[in-house]
């Protein structure tokens, strides 16, 4: 009476190249979250475990927490550092290989 009926419009079949340029957006922000976030941390990740590959004793530390110390030993998953010298004594600690941040020049420890 007062409303008219409704009808559905005949709906055409989206070709291949409308259903692509649907999702290129999506693969773009893909390709740009892969180069500026996913690849830069991978590139990080990599040399950091190089860095604790090659530690050696002798070597000047920096430790996650901000300690620099000197490495004493180097175990498998642990690291000995010596922190503090009096004297004879020395203070030492184990720290896991991870928490070593960044590998200092020789001789930039001038009281250990």
């Amino acid at each position: 009476m007062w409303i008219s009926n409704a009808y559905a419009q005949a709906a055409g079949a989206a070709s291949f190249e409308q259903q692509l340029m649907g999702f290129l957006p999506i693969i773009l922000m893909f390709v740009v979250l892969y180069f500026l976030m996913i690849r830069p941390q991978m590139k990080r990740n990599k040399e950091h475990r190089q860095m604790i590959d090659a530690l050696k004793k002798g070597d000047e530390v920096i430790t996650a927490g901000g300690l620099v110390a000197k490495v004493t030993k180097v175990g498998e998953a642990y690291v000995s550092i010596e922190v503090a010298k009096h004297g004879e004594q020395s203070v030492e600690m184990h720290v896991q290989k991870q928490a070593v941040t960044a590998l200092l020049p020789v001789g930039t420890i001038k009281s250990i």
